[in-house]
Parts: structure tokens; C-alpha cells; sequence
């Protein structure tokens, strides 16, 4: 049996002799008090109290599609800010600074991260790790660059190919790990 009502941050919700605090409540001497807005569920059958908050922070799980900037490449790994979930408008909570490893960029093999991601680049990946730190993988053909920029000229990369961008400013072509619709996502 489930009993519920609104509380707010710092009411006191329960003792901790009957519950144990969980989601959006924290213990303090002996008491268990709300951490956040919303509706208290004393749960009889766990003996955990919780709060379930109408609008929860977007905070990164194992399988979320994110959006994130190369921020760095080294030879078997490239950090990443993320900057946003896929289909939530609201602004990521938590940790956003990932890391993607040589093995989880590209299923074929990599045996340089420059060659597939290079700084700047804005790309879509999936969160395969949320501890001890954010880890990323665009190993699927859906993950991977969704818009890029030439180093020198600052222009939009053009997809020349499946693995190739082309500079038309500089003339230049760049090999990336592209996802299946580069150009054509909007931020």
C-alpha cells in the first residue's frame, strides 16, 4: 500500500525506524526529509519513502541519445560535452563531460580517433556508461558526426560519401565517422 501527498522541500516525510529515504529525500538525525517538490510515496511494502518530482531533472542514463561537442582528441579516446538529450528540451543535469573510447567509435576498426572525430565536431552518440564516469559510443551508422566545420575556413563540411567531408571553400576532404543523416539535423 502506497500513501501519497504533496510536499515540498525540507518537509519532514517520515522517520528513518519505518523508512528508508530514496529518490528526492535525504535522512538527517533520524529523520527523513524532502530534498525536492512533488508527490511523497510512502511505500509500506519497501519501507521507502520517496518523492516523484512533476517535472524531474534530465539527468543521463545507461541508453539515452545524446548530443554532444568533441572537445579533444588524443590517439585512443575523445572527450565530449554533452549538450543535450534527444527528444527532451529541458537542459541536461549532472555530469556532461564524456569520454568515447577508440573501440566504441567506429564497428569497423580505429586505430586513430583524429581520423574518425576531431575537435568541434558536433555528434550524436549513445550513453553506454554513467560511472565512474559518462561514457559514449557511436559505434551504430544511426551515431556518429552530424555537422562539422572546416578547421581552416570555419565553413559547413559537405558529405562527399560514406565516411568523407568535403571543404568546397578550401577543397580540402576530411575522413570522419559519420552518422546516416550528417546535414540534416537541427540544432
Amino acid at each position: 500500500m502506497k500513501e501519497r501527498r504533496e510536499v515540498f522541500p525540507g518537509d519532514e516525510v517520515a522517520v528513518e525506524e519505518e523508512y528508508l529515504a530514496s529518490d528526492g529525500t535525504f535522512a538527517s538525525d533520524g529523520k527523513i526529509y524532502a530534498s525536492q517538490i512533488g508527490m511523497l510515496e510512502l511505500d509500506r511494502e519497501e519501507m521507502t519513502a520517496r518523492v516523484i518530482s512533476p517535472n524531474p531533472p534530465n539527468i543521463l542514463k545507461e541508453r539515452d541519445i545524446v548530443f554532444a561537442i568533441i572537445a579533444d582528441t588524443r590517439s585512443t579516446m575523445a572527450t565530449a560535452d554533452v549538450v543535450a538529450t534527444d527528444g527532451n528540451i529541458r537542459d541536461v543535469g549532472g555530469e556532461t563531460y564524456a569520454t568515447i573510447h577508440v573501440s566504441k567509435i567506429s564497428p569497423g576498426y580505429t586505430d586513430d580517433v583524429s581520423k574518425e572525430l576531431r575537435k568541434g565536431d558536433y555528434i550524436r552518440a549513445v550513453v553506454i556508461g554513467t560511472k565512474p564516469s559518462l561514457q559514449l559510443s557511436t559505434k551504430d551508422e544511426h551515431f556518429g558526426v552530424v555537422r562539422s566545420l572546416c578547421y581552416r575556413c570555419k565553413s559547413e563540411l559537405v558529405r562527399k560519401g560514406k565516411t568523407q567531408l568535403h571543404c568546397e571553400q578550401c577543397e580540402r576532404s576530411y575522413p570522419r565517422k559519420l552518422a546516416d543523416d550528417y546535414g540534416n539535423v537541427i540544432f
